[in-house]
């Protein structure tokens, strides 16, 4: 028998969606946050599609105190105010789901969970199959032969599924809540009585009179407080005991409503759901009623099921491999993914090969070897019948991060041609911090589809199995998949992106064609030096040593030095140092990170940091690089990343090289083990105060433009500037002041930040500021304006185009805001600084030309680009770079490249 009814509890899918969704920053374009909405309504929608028969009704805590405030004062003492962010979101949220047609009830002087026991006794009654959607362990109770829970992860639980996952029933599931009360409501239970003990006690006495009626034989400290809590055992089950008797707003059986489509898409409009409203039926009413509807694509219109308009074949015959091959042949453009053994693109195996031409996805699997696993077509003969299409530049070829699908290729001598669309660096082009840009992530927001996960066929951590083991009817459909969704995301994104021609271009001319450029770099890899990191590490690990030795001498006492909680009592408590603890965790205890001990003022705290800063570089670098060379290649291979950071930045893993330290002794010496080969050295090319120069060029200051017109050094000139004296009498002190001001200023420092980086009093670094303004009032002109100017339009953008969105800019809680503005003002910097060294790139590999063995470009890191070339022409090739870098983009100031050459990268 099918579910007929749905309880939803609205509040905790509301909280819920609000925090999941607090990192996206989802905001319509007037600056309206919405991605608690949004988080609800998918959640009703999933709902709806996995229950397409059952009734679903929403319930929603009514404001203010109920029935159990009268019982006990101070219950919920402790939860604090809603975020206004969130408060703000409740009304709309609403709004639409009585638009939708949905039952809503929020009902006065109870909780929703009180709704939802008095319409689970009325299903009980009428015999009604009935789900609870709701995370709150609190309805477990209602547990029945009728009515299951289904949480927020998607398990659903029955009696015996509670009996699992609590150690008790249903039914005493009650008992079980007041025994051990409940922090978050402040149910207070009896003292010191946790599940464990709960359980067991009700195991063996049945339930609570069952327990009190046995108390004397309970033993112990807990026994006595059991018998001496009888009065808040009894408070908490009336607190926690439901309500079964709530006079419902409307009769659930009779009353019906229907879904009001014109004030539905006037709401999905007015907070920014486009998709929603594309997917909304009835278009001519919605334009009778003066509604534009967005023009939508047969793919995206009146969709129940993203998936429904498109075929799936899974492919082990020869001739209908030949005839999808015949297609790929003719076709303009198709989709394309690979299912593979690793995500280590140097070593991966093919397993699977996926195509979708027009609305036709196949699947060819060639390397399932599970038992008894189906013949399939031959591994060799699809290679050879794959690899002259595949590098035919005519054919267009869409996919969803193509770099590592074209890594894979590589391994067996195939070169991917003619890339024409990547989903996730277009989506990443679009919009940067709207979403994660992954295949999953993406779906959800601009499709309002949940994919199947990979952890969803092959399971999670140590039992996780890889693709060839995962069994055809499972991996055939989850393969299909990835390409119609990634074919249906290059629609919707196509509609967007081509409402900014700056956005399109800067896709098409700068992140598309930077797909081939990161796959060579990646492949071309570096040497390490082993010898050099195993000295590294012997002289690392000694410093250790006699910084611990340092440490224990200090403290008058022998700790872990990498245990917070040991560091805690020495540093804090009366017995150890008994110092004034400056930050504390969310708990409430002394902080021991490293912002935290960095306020602190003793010698023995300078040695733990030390102490972390050897251990950090020691287990990231000189002990993690050797593990990371491939076998094959005998280089390090790192990842770069097109579509993590907000602002146009690659970022790499394994190794991050971009979080190797450049200005401590020790960071030095670890890049002093990346190496050139035989005959062969390194070039480093590294632009020159880049973002201080694009600071230069956007706020177009007089002073600062003739700093660099002329080739001054930019600080000495701030610094005889500020200081008042001329700039030969500039001392490294002044000059290092003046460096911490210049670059402070463009990430939107304020005289509190500097106070911290130079060591002065909060009255001087405000005076070193207003100075500073005084003589470049061209810099604080362009700071005021652009943050007026992110106000209005939500964004700020790069020289080449690129936009930045500041989804806080308007926030109503000031700290957040505060971040917004400090990034609308080095946004613009940072990013026009990483398109024009993203430039740099393709330029210098468009010279570079294909496999040019006197000289590989090897890595990107900040502003830097490194080379492996051959000695012999290591000075020519270092003057081409130079020059190449240095007039890539025409701005009013000259781009200055530091070179130097030499054996290592150090």
């Amino acid at each position: 028998m099918s579910h007929k009814l749905i309880l939803m509890d609205g509040s905790a899918f509301l909280f819920r969606a609000y925090f999941s969704t607090l990192k996206q920053n989802l905001t319509n374009q007037d600056g309206f946050p919405t991605g608690a909405i949004f988080g609800v309504i998918s959640a009703i929608k999933r709902l709806q599609k996995q229950y397409p028969e059952a009734k679903i009704i929403t319930i929603f805590d009514a404001k203010g105190k109920n029935f159990r405030h009268d019982i006990y004062p101070q219950y919920k003492a402790h939860r604090k105010p809603a975020d206004s962010e969130l408060v703000v979101q409740i009304e709309p949220l609403y709004e639409i789901i009585r638009a939708m047609g949905l039952h809503f009830m929020c009902v006065p002087d109870v909780e929703a969970d009180d709704v939802i026991a008095t319409l689970s006794c009325y299903a009980n009654q009428n015999n009604i199959k009935t789900i609870i959607a709701s995370g709150d362990k609190d309805l477990m109770q209602l547990v029945s032969a009728n009515i299951s829970q289904l949480d927020m992860k998607g398990t659903v639980y029955d009696r015996q599924g509670v009996i699992e996952k609590m150690g008790v029933a249903p039914e005493i599931f009650l008992d079980l809540l007041a025994l051990t009360g409940d922090s978050a409501d402040n149910v207070p239970g009896v003292p010191s009585v946790g599940p464990k003990t709960a359980i067991k006690w009700l195991q063996t006495y049945n339930d609570i009179a069952g327990i009190k009626e046995n108390a004397t034989q309970i033993k112990g400290k807990v026994g006595e407080k059991l018998r001496n809590n009888f009065y808040l055992l009894d408070l908490s089950r009336r607190l926690v005991m439901l309500k079964f008797d709530v006079a419902l707003p409307c009769n659930i059986s009779d009353d019906e409503s229907e879904q009001d489509v014109v004030k539905l898409a006037d709401l999905y409009q007015q907070y920014g759901f486009s998709m929603w409203l594309k997917q909304l039926d009835n278009m001519p009413m919605l334009e009778q009623e003066g509604i534009q509807a967005t023009e939508v694509t047969e793919s995206t219109s009146n969709m129940v099921d993203v998936l429904e308009d498109y075929s799936q074949t899974l492919v082990l015959d020869s001739d209908v491999f030949n005839a999808m091959v015949n297609r790929l042949k003719t076709s303009k453009t198709f989709v394309f993914d690979l299912e593979t053994t690793s995500l280590d693109y140097m070593n991966a195996t093919i397993v699977g090969w996926v195509f979708l031409v027009d609305k036709n996805s196949f699947y060819v699997p060639v390397g399932h070897d599970y038992l008894n696993a189906p013949k399939q077509l031959d591994f060799k003969d699809v290679l050879d019948q794959l690899k002259l299409i595949l590098e035919d530049v005519s054919i267009g070829k869409v996919g969803q991060n193509l770099k590592y699908d074209a890594h894979i290729l590589a391994n067996y001598q195939i070169d991917l041609q003619g890339i024409s669309d990547d989903t996730m660096v277009k989506s990443y082009c679009l919009n940067s911090v709207a979403t994660r840009h992954n295949i999953d992530d993406l779906s959800e927001y601009y499709l309002n589809h949940k994919t199947i996960h990979f952890d969803d066929i092959a399971g999670k951590g140590k039992k996780q199995i890889t693709f060839n083991q995962v069994d055809l009817e499972t991996a055939f459909p989850y393969a299909c998949e990835y390409v119609i969704v990634t074919d249906l995301l290059n629609h919707v994104l196509d509609e967007e992106i081509v409402q900014y021609p700056k956005l399109v271009k800067l896709y098409q001319n700068l992140e598309l064609p930077l797909i081939k450029v990161l796959l060579c770099m990646e492949r071309n890899g570096i040497e390490l030096d082993m010898n050099e990191l195993s000295t590294q590490q012997i002289d690392i690990v000694q410093q250790m040593k006699d910084i611990q030795a340092q440490v224990f001498e200090l403290a008058g006492d022998i700790f872990n030095l990498e245990s917070p909680k040991q560091i805690q009592q020495i540093l804090f408590e009366p017995e150890g140092l008994g110092l004034t603890p400056l930050k504390k965790t969310p708990k409430g205890a002394p902080s021991t990170n490293e912002e935290a001990l960095k306020l602190l003022d003793h010698p023995l705290v300078d040695l733990i940091l030390s102490y972390r800063t050897l251990t950090k570089l020691n287990s990231t670098y000189l002990e993690a690089l050797p593990k990371q060379i491939d076998l094959n290649t005998h280089r390090l291979h790192t990842s770069y990343h097109q579509a993590v950071t907000v602002t146009g930045r690659l970022s790499s893993s394994n190794p991050n090289l971009q979080n190797i330290p450049i200005r401590s002794k020790q960071g030095a010496r670890i890049r002093g083990a990346f190496v050139a080969g035989k005959d062969n050295v390194i070039i480093a090319a590294d632009y020159s105060q880049i973002e201080l120069r694009i600071m230069a060029q956007l706020s177009q200051d007089k002073n600062l433009l003739d700093a660099f017109n002329h080739d001054k050094d930019v600080h000495s000139v701030t610094a005889s500037t500020m200081f008042n004296m001329p700039i030969n009498e500039v001392t490294k002190k002044h000059r290092r002041r003046s460096k911490a001001i210049n670059f402070g200023l463009i990430y939107g420092m304020s005289a509190f930040g500097l106070t911290k980086q130079i060591d002065v009093s909060i009255i001087e670094a405000k005076q070193y500021i207003d100075t500073y303004f005084d003589n470049y009032p061209g810099v604080l002109h362009y700071m005021d304006s652009i943050k007026e100017s992110a106000k209005v339009w939500g964004y700020v953008e790069t020289v080449m185009g690129r936009r930045l969105y500041l989804p806080q800019i308007n926030s109503k809680n000031k700290i957040l805001q505060q971040h917004a503005l400090r990034t609308a003002i080095n946004a613009p910097m940072q990013g026009s600084s990483a398109d024009i060294i993203k430039k740099s790139m393709l330029d210098i590999h468009a010279w570079i030309g294909e496999n040019n063995p006197d000289i590989r470009m090897i890595m990107q890191v900040h502003d830097e680009l490194v080379f492996e070339v051959s000695e012999s022409k290591a000075d020519e090739f270092a003057h081409k770079i130079q020059g190449l870098m240095a007039n890539v983009y025409l701005l009013d100031i000259p781009l200055k490249v530091n070179v130097g050459i030499g054996t290592s990268w150090q």
